[in-house]
């Protein structure tokens, strides 16, 4: 394994342009390219896929294609009965994490990697990641963007459109660019369900 190739999971600056790291991404690729082609009534086949794709992909998972994702799902850990609606996209650098029961949205984007402040160390090339973390049973809605090195806590719910800057605690419903809490998830859920 090179040098580069483990800073990939460090949070290291590295170059992603590294021979033995690309190799490696373009098979991922090629494998979800394949996925991406599947039929809509070609099921087992897509679970089989993905079964082969991912890091971890849990019983009862359903990913709607097409998905999109830098290493077709490598470093990608679904829980079970996760459902991704169409266009998730997963910068997934390196480790992302998805609970139990987790609901992504269609136009979804988890992001692991980011790029220097420092222009000299972007002309480069350079990068660094930072593992994301999704609870259990927390929705994220359409066009959620959720930045590298975040962690939400189980059973919350992030709003529509909303870009996930900072940690986001459990049990709570967060909105908004940059994304807070807008209140707790309580008894009043039970009388109005959205």
């Amino acid at each position: 394994m090179s040098e580069m190739k483990d800073k990939m999971h460090t949070t290291e600056l590295y170059f992603p342009e590294d021979e033995e790291i690309m190799n490696e991404q373009l098979q991922c690729l090629n494998k979800l390219y394949d996925f991406n082609q599947t039929r809509p009534t070609e099921l087992d086949k897509r679970t089989e896929m993905l079964k082969e794709m991912c890091a971890e992909i849990g019983e009862g998972c359903y990913i709607e294609p097409p998905l999109h994702s830098n290493w077709g799902g490598k470093h990608t850990h679904f829980g079970r009965n996760v459902y991704a609606n169409f266009n998730l996209t997963l910068v997934d650098d390196t480790h992302i994490y998805i609970g139990d029961y987790t609901l992504l949205g269609p136009n979804v984007v988890i992001a692991t990697a980011g790029h220097p402040i420092l222009p000299e160390l972007r002309e480069k090339a350079f990068q660094y990641n930072a593992p994301v973390h999704i609870g259990r049973n927390c929705w994220l809605g359409a066009g959620v963007i959720v930045l590298p090195g975040i962690t939400i806590g189980d059973n919350s719910v992030i709003g529509a459109g909303a870009v996930v800057t900072k940690d986001i605690p459990a049990g709570v419903i967060a909105v908004g660019n940059p994304c807070r809490v807008l209140s707790k998830i309580d008894e009043r859920e039970r009388e109005t369900y959205f």
